[in-house]
């Protein structure tokens, strides 16, 4: 038996990455200026017959760092209040310290090297959490410095369509309006369109 086909199946799958869904929601596009408010993480669980489907999310409210700037454009778009008492919100380091540990579990678990970010346009949510990973001081960032994988791009392909709610719509994932733009809505309903299209091109490979 082959080192490769010794190797759990997520490892083999994805060439020793782990994919994880993240989803941020900030108070502007400047991942140097503008604050990080909440995050969110999907892990994703293999069945033994490669079928993904979603294991567990970590999601997080974030406090605004020091001398950081909200553009209230994007908060009335989010509708997030950063200062709202019951937000319950947790300083970057800790979020991102918080978030990062189950994800080097499932990496160690899965026989993984690696975490790579999957995302809706994900150039955006890497930029931030490599500006917050840097600016932390975080030393242990589990995730590939810049390769993920767009599920726009991936939308596109399998279903004619780069917005989420209308990729998730085709995908016959349901799709609440007045709960998007949470992190942890906007990355579970992400995960489930990933896993959708990772499933369905499996399903056609078996096909032949």
């Amino acid at each position: 038996m082959s080192q490769e086909a010794e190797k759990p199946l997520f490892a083999q799958r994805f060439r020793g990455y782990l994919p994880v869904i993240i989803d941020l929601e900030t108070a502007g596009f400047d991942a140097k200026k503008n604050a990080l408010l909440e995050i969110a993480a999907v892990i994703l669980q293999m069945d033994e017959k490669g079928g993904l489907t979603l294991k567990e999310t970590h999601a997080f409210n974030v406090k605004p760092f020091a001398g950081s700037k909200l553009d209230q454009a994007a908060l009335d778009f989010t509708g997030i209040d950063p200062w709202h008492p019951f937000r319950m919100a947790i300083d970057e380091k800790e979020a991102l310290t918080s978030l990062f540990r189950p994800i080097r579990t499932a990496i160690k678990e899965n026989g993984c090297n690696r975490a790579i970010l999957v995302g809706h346009n994900p150039a955006f949510d890497i930029g931030f959490l490599n500006a917050t990973v840097a600016r932390t001081g975080i030393k242990r960032n589990p995730f590939h410095p810049f390769s993920t994988f767009d599920t726009a791009t991936l939308g596109g392909l399998a279903y004619g369509q780069t917005v989420l709610a209308r990729a998730a719509k085709e995908a016959g994932i349901e799709w609440d309006n007045s709960k998007a733009h949470s992190a942890k809505y906007d990355a579970e309903q992400t995960a489930k369109l990933f896993c959708e299209i990772v499933n369905r091109w499996k399903m056609l490979e078996e096909r032949g």
